[in-house]
């Protein structure tokens, strides 16, 4: 703002507080405050702001969790050392402004025009030449025509100094809204941050520092809050959330501190009437609005209104926008699939967002007791198929390829991707299990069975330790009759010893004709200790192990490397037929027909092997298949009243038009010293402009030919 970097000089005072004075309203000190924060929106833009204490916890480990938390990083704009440095940056560069303004505004009036015909001489742009007229005759014809060009005049007279006679200064000036935009532009930066601190966190604070209100951390209803957690309905600003499920209504919005909550009242409710959302054929959603009726308070008037993205409703003051959508508690239905010996099937009902107690009398096997709770339903899942047909690697409909995503929007005549085979998969349902000692599982799974490419449709059952990890999935074969009852009545076969027993004497009956007694005794010993190795009755280090792991550790154990590739294969085969035999058993136990010998049969024989080798690490008793389900949607408004935003947008108008003025309009001054000399009258020219620039060369070569005829020349300046 001005050509050098230093602040108000005070000569009263301490020392301290004549260096703190000159420090504050310093440009260098001005623009480290502004590196500074633009240093934190970075991190407030790369970092999620206001997330549960436990993902920072899981994404970046207890430690630095930590040292997020102790500096604020998990709340940047809110964070007190912020609004702090916003407050400093008001202070230095209103004493910029103040420092500076006045020395603009002088400079601003004068025309300089007494300025010596030798100084002339010395400027960069210069020109000498012989006019026509006399002094005063030519002095008031040039300064005629430099008015007529928008150039503001004031001419001159006073005695020469090389001789007798009066001669003539002819001072003009132009492009001063160059030195305004410098007042502009800081201003804005004033006006930008006052707004900001306006409808920042600032008032609040203030409130929860001086008024007594202090964030809520426990649960419960939002009427039995008490009055020390809530604001008024005329706190003048705030920015906060307000979750109203379809056919619902809600007037308190829920402000996010870093150690809790604040709750604030509205002067009206808000009812969802109806909730819009269409999706793009990738899934994501392209336009979602919310039909609603504002009911005011005070007047009990009912105001219609629809709300979209970029297009809020206005109320009173308070903007309400349509920030997002969730589930407003979705009626669901659920079957209990055993996945442990002893545990039982059942139904059971719930909503999203609560939860209900599972005990040994509901189908937990034992005296366990876990509760669960119903998270998320999801009724569109599109996911892109392509690649996944036969004979080429079928595609997990849950996989992220980095790489692949990145080069695929790389370049614009060449992508590396062009297949998309987008489809819908159909609902899911999201849910977590919860032991007595407050430990939980994610659970998400897909209500309807899902190709993913070999031609074998199969349920998606997936799970997950933390919500930092990516969903792992067990893949159950869907039977002839599209559920999992096949995969079910075969995984409470092969915990019954009886019924692998049987299925060993079939296998063995067709395998080996009867009259070869000692063949049959042998495979019947083999295929009872495969069956029971991968139904999991061995044993590791004392705990139960099973599937196709238990029965690789045995050959490692007991057949020699050399003799491992033939005798795998042959055990393979023989845990293959009696699975297929016991199949065979539970569905004649079942009353339906035998599996059919074809290419169906053997794919889902192969997917069935494959997920009960699996199921043995499943890490819940029970898994939850989504059998049913009524939708309820709910809309996320985010409601603010901001008082500062008019005021932003007046900084941003006044930062456009003072940068715009700053590197558009130059800020040029001529002289023209017209003097008797010799008998003839001759004029003495020179331009100063704040920057050299080809455009000002050619500028003032137009001058110096319309305003005196001469040919410039141009020296050091």
């Amino acid at each position: 703002m001005s050509d050098n970097t230093q602040g108000l000089s005070v000569r009263s005072g301490s020392q301290a507080l004549r260096s703190g004075i000159e420090l504050l309203s310093s440009m260098r000190f001005a623009i480290s405050l502004l590196t500074v924060i633009c240093i934190a929106s970075v991190i407030g833009t790369v970092l999620k702001q206001h997330e549960p204490a436990v993902n920072y916890v899981n994404q970046f480990g207890p430690f630095w969790a930590e040292v997020f938390g102790a500096i604020q990083l998990n709340a940047v704009y809110s964070a007190w050392w912020f609004l702090l440095i916003l407050a400093f940056l008001v202070l230095s560069t209103s004493l910029c402004i103040a420092r500076n303004t006045p020395k603009i505004l002088a400079d601003l009036r004068v025309y300089k025009e007494n300025i010596r015909e030798q100084s002339l001489k010395a400027f960069h742009h210069k020109a000498e030449a012989d006019l026509a007229d006399g002094a005063e005759a030519e002095a008031r014809r040039i300064g005629t025509m430099l008015a007529g060009g928008g150039w503001k005049v004031r001419l001159q007279q006073r005695d020469t100094a090389a001789g007798p006679g009066t001669g003539w200064m002819v001072a003009a000036k132009a492009g001063a809204a160059n030195k305004l935009g410098y007042i502009a532009a800081h201003s804005a930066i004033v006006l930008v941050c006052i707004g900001g601190l306006l409808d920042g966190d600032l008032i609040v604070r203030a409130q929860m520092l001086w008024g007594g209100k202090t964030p809520y951390q426990g649960g419960g209803l939002i009427a039995d809050v008490k009055p020390e957690h809530r604001l008024s309905e005329r706190n003048p600003t705030f920015r906060g959330n307000l979750l109203v499920a379809e056919g619902t209504q809600s007037s308190t919005a829920i402000l996010n501190q870093s150690d809790g909550v604040l709750l604030q009242d509205l002067p009206f409710a808000i009812e969802l009437k109806k909730f819009i959302v269409e999706h793009y054929s990738t899934g994501m959603p392209k336009l979602f609005a919310s039909e609603i009726v504002i009911h005011d308070k005070a007047t009990g008037e009912k105001t219609p209104a629809r709300v979209e993205v970029n297009h809020p409703a206005s109320y009173k003051g308070i903007e309400i926008y349509q920030s997002s959508f969730d589930d407003g508690g979705s009626h669901l239905k659920l079957r209990a699939v055993p996945m442990v010996a002893g545990a039982k099937g059942f139904d059971v009902e719930g909503v999203v967002g609560n939860s209900t107690q599972l005990t040994n009398k509901g189908g937990l096997p034992g005296n366990d007791t876990l509760t669960l709770e119903f998270t998320a339903l999801r009724t569109i899942n599109v996911e892109n198929f392509a690649g996944a047909g036969p004979g080429e690697t079928s595609v997990d409909v849950r996989k992220v390829d980095l790489r692949e995503s990145v080069e695929s929007r790389l370049g614009a005549a060449n992508k590396t991707v062009t297949k998309k085979e987008l489809r819908n998969v159909g609902p899911s349902v999201t849910y977590k299990l919860r032991d007595a000692a407050g430990q939980a599982r994610e659970f998400h799974n897909y209500m309807l069975p899902v190709d993913t490419g070999d031609g074998v449709p199969v349920f998606l059952m997936g799970v997950r330790e933390t919500p930092s990890e990516p969903f792992r999935y067990l893949r159950v074969p869907a039977d002839d009759k599209g559920s999992m009852d096949g995969f079910v009545r075969m995984k409470a076969a092969l915990a019954d010893p009886a019924a692998r027993e049987e299925a060993v004497r079939r296998y063995v009956a067709q395998a080996i004709d009867p009259s070869r007694g000692d063949l049959s005794g042998q495979l019947q010993q083999s295929a009872s200790r495969a069956l029971s190795l991968f139904a999991g009755q061995g044993l590791d280090n004392g705990k139960p192990t099973g599937g196709l792991q238990a029965v690789s550790d045995f050959m490692e154990a007991n057949v020699p490397e050399a003799e491992r590739a033939r005798a795998g294969e042959v055990l393979v085969r023989i845990l293959n037929g009696t699975l297929f035999e016991l199949a065979q058993l539970t569905r004649q136990q079942a009353g339906l027909a035998p599996l059919a010998q074809d290419d169906q049969t053997r794919g889902f024989m192969t997917q069935a092997v494959l997920s009960l080798s699996d199921a043995q690490v499943y890490p819940a008793p029970l898994a939850f298949e989504l059998k049913d389900f009524t939708q309820v949607q709910a809309s996320v408004f985010q409601v603010a009243r901001a008082p500062g935003k008019n005021i932003v947008y007046l900084g941003c108008t006044l930062l456009i038009l003072g940068i715009f003025a700053m590197l558009y309009v130059r800020e040029r001054r001529v002289w023209i010293w017209i003097a008797p000399q010799d008998g003839r009258t001759r004029a003495t020219m020179a331009l100063s402009t704040n920057r050299k620039t080809m455009d000002g060369d050619q500028e003032f070569v137009q001058l110096a030919q319309k305003l005196i005829g001469a040919s410039p020349r141009q020296g050091t300046a």
